[in-house]
């Protein structure tokens, strides 16, 4: 964990914010994106994570090897890194005293790939998953009930197409599974300060489905609770 960069650690912290970068980059490249939820947020633990394998290219970290890459074999390299990744984030939730439910996993490019298959991989790792930029590389069968997803794209996204977060939106929702995409125009491969406004908007106004579920069923009756 030394190369992670800490950005708040309240001492009660009651949520978690782990923020994963994207291929070729490393902790201190999410910072802008982590300052602005410790702002947003004074009660959560907000961590820059940084891979532990440094990136073909010469330059910067790597959750998986892209050298060779092609969606034939993509998700075999995603499965393999995912153990490690996951020991990652239990060991955050266990440092800073948080659980699954109030665990956020923010990735952009490579580092969202990961969080989204993680989210699949592990039962109840996390309460939401951001992708920026970012894509599943295999679609999930059926919702996971605990985990609210929200996607964010560039239109002009020339290293990822943002029809990867159209297809995977529209199958999640035929799923019934809990998400939000935002396809922003003029965007390119990048956490730009739109989408930030736009994640925290997210987080603030967007009542998790399984809550609403919980209202329901406590009281079937309540006709102020509305979908």
């Amino acid at each position: 964990m030394t190369q992670d960069i800490v950005v708040q650690a309240p001492a009660q912290a009651a949520q978690l914010f782990l923020l994963f970068h994207g291929y070729g980059a490393d902790a201190q490249d999410m910072q802008p994106l982590a300052k602005r939820f410790a702002d947003e947020f004074p009660q959560a633990c907000v961590v820059c994570v940084q891979a532990t394998e440094p990136a073909e290219a010469g330059f910067g970290w790597q959750w998986f090897p892209l050298q060779g890459v092609t969606e034939e074999n993509r998700p075999q390299r995603v499965n393999d890194a995912l153990p490690g990744f996951v020991e990652i984030v239990r060991a955050w939730q266990k440092r800073s005293g948080v659980g699954h439910e109030a665990t956020a996993l923010v990735g952009f490019s490579q580092g969202g790939i990961m969080s989204l298959a993680a989210s699949l991989y592990e039962p109840q790792l996390c309460g939401r998953v951001m992708g920026f930029g970012s894509r599943f590389v295999s679609l999930p069968s059926q919702a996971p009930e605990t985990v609210t997803y929200h996607l964010f794209h560039g239109k002009s996204d020339n290293v990822i197409h943002y029809g990867y977060a159209v297809s995977a939106a529209e199958h999640l929702v035929a799923i019934e599974a809990d998400v939000t995409a935002d396809v922003l125009p003029y965007i390119g491969h990048e956490i730009h300060p739109s989408m930030i406004d736009l994640a925290i908007e997210r987080l603030t106004t967007h009542l998790p489905k399984r809550f609403v579920k919980q209202v329901h069923e406590a009281d079937p009756g309540d006709s102020s609770v509305r979908h």
